[in-house]
C-alpha cells in the first residue's frame, strides 16, 4: 500500500521523527501567479525605468503620417516659405509661432502681415509645433491653409457660360505645373481646370503659391475617371482637343477654337495617355524647334490658351 515502508525494497528515511507538511499552503500560494514578469515590467528593476523613459520619448516624438492626397489642410513651415505664402496672399486660416522663437526681420514681417489681415498669431510650444508639422524643420513658425474644396466635373460644366473653355490635365504630377496652369487659365478667361483623382497633382501649398492667387478665382474639379468625364463633356457639346507634339493641327489654326472647348494637356514625359487621346475629337500641336523635345504642361497650356483667346476675340 502507498506509504507502507515495511514492504520489500522500501527505504526508511532517517529523520527526527514525524515532520509537518505545508498543508498545501505553498501550492495554493503559487496558484494564478503565472510566469515570472519580464525585467522591464517589474517596477523595482532598472529595465523598467529605462522602458518608461523610452515610452515618454516615443510619445513626445511627432508621428509621421502620410497625408491623404488632395484632402485635409495643408501646412507651410519655415520663415522664408511662410513669408512668401503670406506675400502671395494665400488663404491662410491659422498661423503659429513657437514660444521663444528668435525674432528676425522675416518673423517681424510675418507678424505685420498677419496683423494687417486681422488675424491672430497663435503661440504654441515648440513640441506642439513639431507635432503639427510632422517633425519638419519649421524654424519656429508655420501657417495652415484650409482643405481645398474641389468642384464636381458636372458642376464645373453647369456653372460655365454658353461658350465654356476648360483645361484638363492628364497625369500632370508636379503641383507647380498645376499652379502655373491655373494661373494661365485665369489670365486667358478659362472657366475651370479639370484633374483626375489619381496620379495627378492636387491643390497643395506649392500649387497655391505658383498660381499667384489665381486658385482663389478659378475652380478646379476632380474626375474619378478622366476619360469618361471627357466623353461626357463631348456629349454635352464641348469639343475635346488634345495637345501633343505629334498633333495634326496647329493650335493657332484650330477651327473650333471659338466653340465650347476643353484643352487636354498631358505630362511632359509621357504626353497624353492612350485612352484620353482616344477620347479627344482632335489632337493639336504647338510648333517648336526640333532641338527641343517638348514643353512642360504649364508652358504648353499658356501658349495654347493664348492662341485660343486670340481666335475667340477675332484677332
Amino acid at each position: 500500500m502507498p506509504g507502507n515502508s515495511q514492504r520489500k525494497g522500501a527505504v526508511r528515511r532517517k529523520g527526527k521523527g514525524n515532520t509537518a507538511g505545508s498543508g498545501g499552503r505553498v501550492r495554493r500560494g503559487l496558484e494564478g501567479k503565472g510566469p515570472t514578469p519580464k525585467a522591464e515590467d517589474r517596477p523595482y528593476h532598472k529595465a523598467y525605468k529605462a522602458k518608461q523613459v523610452r515610452d515618454r520619448q516615443s510619445a513626445a516624438r511627432p508621428r509621421r503620417t502620410a497625408p491623404a492626397k488632395g484632402v485635409g489642410p495643408e501646412w507651410i513651415f519655415g520663415r522664408n516659405p511662410v513669408l512668401e505664402a503670406l506675400q502671395a496672399d494665400l488663404p491662410v486660416q491659422a498661423a503659429y509661432v513657437a514660444e521663444g522663437a528668435e525674432r528676425d526681420d522675416r518673423l517681424r514681417d510675418i507678424f505685420k502681415i498677419i496683423a494687417d489681415r486681422g488675424m491672430t498669431m497663435l503661440q504654441t510650444s515648440r513640441a506642439d509645433l513639431d507635432r503639427m508639422t510632422a517633425g519638419a524643420v519649421h524654424q519656429g513658425v508655420a501657417v495652415q491653409l484650409p482643405a481645398y474644396e474641389y468642384k464636381h466635373p458636372d458642376d464645373l460644366l453647369a456653372e460655365a457660360g454658353p461658350r465654356p473653355l476648360f483645361v484638363a490635365l492628364d497625369h500632370v504630377t508636379d503641383p507647380r505645373n498645376l499652379g502655373a496652369v491655373i494661373r494661365s487659365a485665369a489670365a486667358f478667361g478659362a472657366d475651370g481646370v479639370l484633374i483626375p483623382e489619381r496620379r495627378s497633382a492636387g491643390m497643395t501649398a506649392a500649387a497655391w503659391k505658383t498660381s499667384a492667387g489665381a486658385a482663389a478665382r478659378i475652380p478646379v474639379a476632380r474626375a474619378t475617371n478622366l476619360t469618361r468625364t471627357l466623353q461626357g463633356y463631348a456629349k454635352a457639346g464641348v469639343f475635346v482637343v488634345g495637345l501633343d507634339g505629334g498633333g495634326d493641327t496647329d493650335i493657332a489654326d484650330l477651327p473650333q477654337a471659338a466653340d465650347p472647348l476643353v484643352l487636354v494637356v498631358g505630362s511632359e514625359g509621357e504626353g497624353l495617355s492612350r485612352l484620353v487621346r482616344e477620347a479627344c475629337d482632335t489632337v493639336a500641336a504647338i510648333p517648336i524647334a526640333s532641338a527641343v523635345e517638348s514643353l512642360n504642361a504649364g508652358v504648353a497650356t499658356s501658349i495654347a490658351l493664348y492662341e485660343v483667346s486670340r481666335a475667340r476675340s477675332g484677332r
